[in-house]
């Protein structure tokens, strides 16, 4: 049967929309994504002759290939219609390839979102496949399988057998093992700052010690602090200390205070909305808003694309076209009114100079299907609300803001300045739809001041002091990490989730709390790496190649003499490397106990790191490596758990695994149950209010769950029975110190 057009796309959902689009002459088929790759089991690249690739069509894409071989066949005329970015258009020249059609006379239909106006526009407007695009994708799968088939093996040799490298895997896990350096070489340091509560007018504010003698107040010891309250008259024999909820101490007493204003200075400040979402920055807001893993979003993302929900989620643009500027405005001037519009519409500019590929920032493709009309579920309504939200909110007025710092100086001590700082939205302009989210873990409360006339007196009868300490850098979030690579011009936006998948996957990195912590292997293979590949793990030379291949995109860099500036040197690397004998181990710094005549090394096992003989295999002694705190830890729990019976057979015994210790039955392997073990702090808590039956389903029982925001109680039949429900209020103030990781 003669097909009068078949066009290919890459997913069956994205071909179920566009054929409703397109009628009955128009017969739409999926590649189900790549449909050929470099080949496996070799190298698949002769260096020699240009580095001239071997592709092989997937054994899983075999019998797909061959039906769209038979549908091509018969069809009059092919359009390809994959991805728009240089992935889709690789995607589209190996499909001529493998069904044996010419790139070159093939229409190629590229379009940012998908409607029926999207697609009609691209099926008037068909172009060829554009080989410089093409190029630089093959340029960049053929450097980074040089990088992981060439690499990989030296860490196998040199460390232990199993590891990989990459191009951007690696210096992602060089970005974490550096954080964390940082932050075991942190040394807090301690300041004090002094305050008291005052109110006014039924406002609630408070005044604190900002300058001495004109000069900024630096507090630093508990002895710098009693100095104050001397200066100001206050009995110093007798304060009492006591542990604050950010871990330093607070004092808090008795100390009637006459404080005169003598300065007010009020500013108003614009705040401008942020741009729309590119790739980046939306998995960096999905992160601190709704709580989703960087794959997560992207997952979610494409289903709302490949829908008709929103436009093209891979894109480091953050332009709109004059038609979406246009609807936003008619949307905000019809809900909010026309002091809320922008005249003309609000255009973003690129931050980045290297920004390419996709036309527009990600957007909704129908301003008027509000996040309430559309009628999505779940997680789709989520983050399609976010990004609906932020393209509106972009072309809003900006917030007025109205900033009042009120100086005060104490009678008991003129010398002093004391600050009380303010601020009030005059005009909420975007805000009063969306306020963009905070990477600081603290957020500071924004609250406004009561009217307070120079030389009046505000009168206070609390004094307050808080000890506090400098926080060490925070681990890395996958929002965070992202930002990070952004910044450094490492990866593109369509690499950022699959490199964090594949550093978790391949054990360099584990979620502690959300966090990205390297684990002991990344550390040995990260300093192996950098002191024997170091080009491919300095961040400029990272960022430079990706830099190379927008010049092969752009048809002004050859892709052979890309490959070629790099090899160079990264063979000298392969070369020096292997002259290095005998694997990559670090000392103990003790004889071996068992036969006396080994040293001890640092070795990695199945099971993580370990201290090993070096005279292995004549001797096998093995030693366990435990963190500080750990044994006691382990030895409390053990005599805590061990010998009561087990839900599922058997008796409890303590195992301690890669993510800390845990409740085994002694029956394993025939009995998997595994119970998690609380900390203090949630352990007393379920003692005091755990263990009710569930008042809902009337089967599960009532325990006590973490969460951002704190302990509350759930039922354990979750997610059959979704009872949650606040502690007692008095419980929020119980608990003590968390175990030691394990």
């Amino acid at each position: 049967m003669t097909i009068k057009n078949l066009v290919i796309v890459e997913s069956p959902a994205k071909g179920k929309t566009i054929e409703k689009f397109l009628g009955k002459d128009f017969t739409v088929k999926a590649s189900m994504g790549h449909i050929r790759d470099l080949e496996k089991k070799d190298l698949g690249i002769d260096i020699e002759n240009g580095f001239k690739p071997t592709y092989i069509i997937s054994e899983d894409k075999k019998k797909n290939v061959n039906d769209l071989k038979k549908l091509a066949k018969d069809a009059e005329k092919i359009w390809i219609a994959t991805d728009e970015d240089r992935e889709g258009e690789a995607i589209g020249w190996h499909l001529c390839e493998a069904l044996g059609i010419d790139a070159k006379t093939t229409s190629r239909i590229v379009f940012h979102e998908i409607t029926k106006t999207a697609i009609e526009a691209a099926i008037k407007a068909p172009r060829t496949i554009d080989l410089d695009l093409v190029n630089a994708q093959q340029a960049r799968r053929i450097l980074d399988r040089l990088v992981g088939f060439k690499v990989s093996p030296v860490l196998w040799q040199k460390i232990k057998t199993g590891l990989s490298a990459g191009r951007v895997q690696s210096v992602a896990v060089k970005l974490i093992v550096e954080r964390e350096r940082e932050i075991l070489a942190f040394k807090p340091e301690e300041s004090w700052s002094v305050m008291a509560p005052a109110e006014r007018d039924g406002i609630a504010f408070q005044i604190e010690l900002s300058k001495l003698a004109g000069k900024v107040a630096k507090l630093k010891t508990q002895k710098d602090y009693e100095k104050i309250l001397g200066t100001l008259g206050i009995d110093t024999t007798g304060i009492s200390y006591n542990p604050s909820k950010r871990g330093g101490l607070i004092s808090e007493m008795k100390a009637p205070l006459n404080f005169e204003l003598v300065d007010a200075v009020m500013k108003e400040s614009a705040r401008t909305p942020g741009a729309p979402f590119t790739t980046s920055t939306l998995q960096q807001e999905a992160s601190r808003k709704l709580g989703y893993g960087v794959s997560q979003t992207m997952s979610i993302a494409q289903s709302l694309y490949q829908n008709g929900h929103i436009t093209y989620m891979r894109t480091d643009s953050v332009n709109l076209s004059e038609l979406a500027i246009g609807a936003a405005k008619d949307f905000i001037e019809k809900t909010y009114g026309a002091n809320y519009t922008v005249p003309g519409g609000r255009k973003y500019k690129n931050k980045q100079a290297n920004a390419q590929e996709a036309h527009e920032a990600i957007r909704p493709t129908d301003i008027d299907k509000t996040p309430e009309k559309i009628g999505l579920e779940a997680q789709e309504a989520r983050l399609y609300k976010l990004i609906w939200e932020r393209t509106v909110a972009s072309q809003m007025q900006e917030a007025l803001i109205e900033s009042t710092t009120y100086t005060f100086s104490p009678q008991q001590a003129s010398d002093q300045s004391w600050t009380s700082k303010g601020e009030v939205v005059k005009f909420p302009g975007f805000m009063k739809l969306y306020v963009e989210g905070n990477d600081d873990e603290e957020e500071a409360d924004s609250r406004s001041l009561p009217k307070i006339d120079k030389g009046e007196i505000v009168d206070t009868s609390v004094l307050r002091g808080l000890q506090s300490f400098t926080r060490p850098p925070a681990r890395f979030t996958e929002a965070a990490l992202v930002k990070k690579l952004e910044s450094e011009g490492i990866g593109r936006p369509s690499t950022y989730a699959p490199t964090i998948s594949t550093i978790v996957e391949r054990g360099y990195v584990e979620k502690i709390d959300k966090k990205l912590a390297p684990t002991d292997i990344a550390f040995t293979v990260n300093d192996f790496l950098e002191t024997s590949f170091t080009d491919m793990m300095d961040y400029k030379f990272t960022a430079k190649v990706e830099t190379e291949f927008d010049l092969v995109a752009e048809g002004k860099l050859g892709w052979v003499e890309m490959l070629e500036r790099f090899y160079g040197k990264f063979e000298k690397d392969l070369v020096k490397v292997g002259d290095i004998k005998g694997k990559v181990q670090e000392k103990v710094g003790r004889a071996c106990p068992k036969c006396e005549h080994g040293e001890l090394l640092y070795k990695f096992g199945k099971a993580g790191r370990f201290i090993g003989c070096n005279a292995y295999p004549e001797c096998d002694f093995i030693e366990n490596i435990h963190k500080p705190g750990e044994e006691e830890y382990l030895a409390k729990l053990k005599a805590e758990h061990e010998g009561k019976p087990c839900p599922a057979g058997g008796t409890i015994v303590v195992k301690n695994g890669r993510f800390g210790p845990f409740l085994s039955s002694s029956l394993y392997p025939e009995v998997k149950w595994i119970g998690k073990i609380l900390d203090p702090k949630t352990a007393e808590l379920e003692k005091k209010h755990g263990g009710a039956k569930c008042d809902q389903c009337e089967t599960g029982i009532m325990h006590v769950k973490n969460s951002k925001r704190g302990p509350f109680l759930a039922c354990d039949k979750y997610p059959d029975c979704k009872n949650a429900k606040n502690l007692p209020k008095a419980a929020e103030t119980e608990g003590g110190e968390a175990p030691p990781a394990g």
